[in-house]
């Protein structure tokens, strides 16, 4: 359906709220505007749409400023406007050039401006062009796992273990030691007798004993 616009400010709010504004510029005096009210009409209801398409209809004796704005000097006078600007100018009662001015404006006006038509095709997935499943990556722990390589790892972890222990110096405790065959043997005097630094004390056994 068609709107009366019935001030210059409503024009201009109409034509900042619409992508396509297609204006019927008439006079009620005006024989031809009679004739091809009923095409504009029926254009309009046909593919009309909020915010995007308006159809309205201006009357060049109640609204001469606006007429006057255009130049429109003859009756009846369609002109096509995009984003603000006259794109197409039809003039007189002829039916199919309106009617094909404003399919090209429907197509103008972009997918859904045309009586309801909606985008159809394969949607787009995010993260690539495909529509298949996802791809996602395998982890690489626990690739290549063994119960060998496990245990080999295991033996490998508690052998550093126990080295690091054990290990605080090893060779110099052993120079050290009492029990090291290869220190030398020297006299130490011990009141009224004498022992081998080095060697281990003198202990005697269950034979030592029974023999002497």
């Amino acid at each position: 359906m068609s709107t009366k616009i019935t001030s210059p400010a409503q024009w201009r709010q109409t034509l900042s709220s619409h992508g396509v504004v297609i204006a019927d510029f008439y006079a009620d005096w005006c024989g031809p505007c009679k004739m091809i009210a009923p095409t504009f009409e029926s254009l309009a209801t046909k593919y009309a749409k909020p915010n995007k398409i308006a159809f309205v209809k201006v009357d060049v004796d109640s609204q001469g400023e606006v007429a006057q704005q255009y130049g429109v000097r003859a009756m009846p006078t369609f002109l096509i406007l995009r984003a603000g600007s006259v794109i197409e100018t039809v003039q007189g009662a002829n039916p199919p050039a309106l009617t094909a001015a404003v399919d090209k404006a429907v197509k103008l006006a972009g997918p859904g401006a045309g009586g309801g038509a909606s985008f159809s095709g394969a949607g787009h997935r995010l993260g690539g062009s495909g529509v298949g499943r996802p791809t996602v990556a395998r982890s690489s722990i626990g690739a290549g796992w063994s119960p060998k390589g496990f245990l080999e790892g295991l033996i490998a972890f508690f052998g550093l273990y126990f080295w690091s222990l054990f290990s605080l110096d090893p060779y110099k405790a052993a120079e050290k030691s009492p029990f090291n065959k290869h220190n030398a043997p020297s006299a130490v005097k011990s009141g009224g007798g004498s022992r081998l630094r080095g060697s281990r004390p003198a202990f005697k056994t269950l034979a030592d004993i029974t023999s002497s």
